[in-house]
């Protein structure tokens, strides 16, 4: 078979999921740092996800390692007798000593016109990168692009790593991707596949059912 009639790659759908909200959710950048739970909403957050997301066939459903994140994958994977599975390239930026700080603190510091503004150049004291986080939340997708293909796979993350994946496939400059809204409980779904352009389907979708999407 030449190469003008090979089949295409069979494409991956990921489904880009922001953990529910917190008791913190808008007050602390809480980083890493263990035992945030769900809040009441959050977890009505997260059993809605499940009923949004009743309509396709999953693959599997991926989480960051901190609890909020795992809370809120769980629905999902309990109504399709799956397991989470905990992908350490799905966790939060390490935000290193500003983790745990109120928010509205951080604002007034020159710092944050920065992390507004050029995040790009942006490090995170004792942290990470803004580039480095970009890159490994990229690399964790296109990894598990490879392991799915023709699947549809369930990642649920944070905020600042998924909207700088976003960014990445929509082709938006990382100094920009702070205009791209990623509210708790949110989906946002990427369609990839190996040599074709990815197709960003949509962005911080908090309220429709979402069965109709699929795997191109």
């Amino acid at each position: 078979m030449s190469a003008l009639t090979a089949p295409a790659p069979a494409g991956t759908l990921l489904l880009l999921v922001r953990h529910g909200e917190t008791p913190t959710t808008g007050k602390v950048l809480p980083g890493r740092a263990p035992g945030l739970h769900l809040s009441g909403n959050g977890h009505v957050q997260a059993e809605r996800l499940a009923e949004r997301l009743a309509g396709l066939t999953l693959d599997a459903v991926l989480s960051s390692p901190l609890e909020r994140a795992r809370e809120t994958a769980a629905p999902t994977a309990g109504r399709r007798g799956l397991e989470v599975v905990v992908d350490a390239g799905l966790t939060e930026c390490d935000f290193g000593t500003w983790t745990g700080a109120e928010l509205a603190q951080l604002a007034r510091l020159p710092e944050w016109q920065a992390v507004q503004h050029t995040p790009s150049a942006f490090r995170f004291p004792e942290g990470e990168s803004f580039r480095e986080m970009q890159g490994r939340m990229v690399g964790t997708l296109e990894r598990l692009c490879r392991a799915h293909p023709g699947g549809a796979v369930v990642c649920v993350s944070h905020a600042d790593p998924i909207k700088a994946a976003v960014a990445h496939f929509l082709g938006t400059p990382l100094d920009l991707f702070q205009r791209i809204g990623i509210d708790p409980g949110s989906v946002s779904a990427v369609a990839l596949a190996e040599g074709r352009a990815p197709a960003v389907l949509t962005v911080n979708s908090t309220l429709e059912p979402l069965g109709a999407l699929g795997p191109p």
